[in-house]
């Protein structure tokens, strides 16, 4: 059964384009070219999301919510991009994640259990 995780990377996908060229000439498999792709989208929107508090902290502008929803959707879809190419189901992916927190952080977030 899927969830709607793994149905959103699947249709997050289908908007993919492979038509890529310049650079897919450079790679010697398509795996190479869309993690590649993933990482480089997942940076440009993050810079975008952090663009938003930066026109708001220092210019002074409202926060633009619309904007940022906008950005993280954005992000969540380069990250199903990554993991429709790693074959790896979002739940499976969220579990590890949340594993991994557990393990480092078995309460809450600590300085001194981040620094060690």
């Amino acid at each position: 059964m899927h969830s709607h995780m793994d149905q959103f990377i699947k249709d997050a996908t289908r908007t993919e384009s492979k038509d890529f060229p310049a650079i897919t000439n450079r790679f010697s498999t398509q795996r190479d070219v869309r993690l590649l792709h993933a990482a480089m989208g997942l940076s440009t929107e993050s810079a975008e999301l952090l663009d938003a508090f930066k026109k708001h902290l220092f210019y002074g502008r409202p926060l633009d919510i619309v904007n940022f929803r906008e950005e993280l959707g954005d992000i969540l879809w380069y990250v199903a991009l990554a993991l429709d190419e790693l074959d790896v189901a979002f739940e499976t992916f969220a579990r590890v994640v949340i594993a991994k927190l557990g393990v480092r952080y078995p309460e809450r977030f600590t300085e001194q259990r981040a620094e060690n």
